[in-house]
């Protein structure tokens, strides 16, 4: 990889597809036009986390106080787990496709802290405006990559006394793992079909992974019927992985204050 800030400007002047915070490929070389570090969302988020405000050791560093100076010469390691969750209005924008990718499209984020990640992410979600559901009809439908880790989430919600359905070539998988599931039929197979059950409530729960330009139109549809029905849903098996750990420990989340939190630092 050639490093930009030794590269002639004239080598990137003829890239139309240049732009702020791009990665130009050329040949061999990949050009790296931008960095843009940031510190507006992590630097709070950590601060709250670790108990330590990290704006304000950085700027006594910059004034010219070291940080033994500053008594921050070990690592601050939590007993206690916190978990940022992004918050997207994607409800407010009708027809959009809650599948991310570069673009920046959250608008704002929320934090949940608690004893084990399952809490902590409870909270996160939960706070992030997803009703977490606690047993009901869940909806299978994941990529092919994805079809390995998709038998633990079918078994970790069966315990949690879920009724699971999923798209032909899921359920054949999980099938094959010993686990009950009732296959479905997608969109350009027929009806009735998965929209068909989220628009008449039967499902509470989504996973839905995809990969290809083609797949992802394919299940535009899926995603969107579960926003517009307010059904919790993720797109990736660590969502999906994640979620069936927030849901185990839904009912032992308590509240701490950030004082309390931060006694407990070592």
């Amino acid at each position: 990889m050639t490093n930009t800030l030794n590269t002639p400007i004239e080598a990137l002047e003829d890239r139309e597809e240049v732009g702020l915070g791009e990665l130009i490929p050329s040949g061999d070389d990949i050009y790296l036009l931008e960095v843009n570090p940031r510190a507006s969302r992590t630097v709070p988020f950590v601060s709250k986390a670790t108990g330590v405000q990290l704006a304000k050791v950085a700027a006594r560093c910059m004034a010219g106080t070291s940080l033994v100076d500053q008594g921050q010469t070990e690592e601050r390691r939590p007993r206690y787990f916190s978990v940022k969750e992004a918050v997207f209005p994607f409800v407010k924008f009708p027809g959009v496709d809650t599948v991310l990718g570069p673009e920046m499209k959250s608008t704002g984020e929320v934090m949940g802290t608690g004893k084990t990640f399952g809490e902590a992410y409870a909270k996160a979600v939960i706070g992030g405006g997803m009703d977490l559901p606690t047993s009901g009809k869940a909806l299978l439908s994941v990529r092919e990559v994805d079809r390995g880790r998709v038998v633990g989430v079918a078994r970790s919600l069966v315990e949690l006394g879920f009724e699971l359905y999923g798209t032909h070539g899921t359920t054949r998988v999980i099938n094959a793992a010993g686990i009950a599931c009732t296959g479905v039929n997608k969109v350009a197979e027929g009806r009735p079909h998965v929209v068909d059950m989220i628009k008449n409530d039967e499902i509470s729960l989504i996973v839905n992974t995809t990969e290809g330009k083609q797949a992802i139109e394919d299940s535009a549809e899926i995603r969107y019927a579960a926003l517009q029905n307010k059904v919790a849903y993720t797109t990736t098996i660590s969502g999906a992985e994640a979620l069936c750990m927030a849901m185990l420990k839904r009912e032992e989340t308590g509240v701490s204050t950030l004082r309390e939190l931060h006694q407990s630092v070592s």
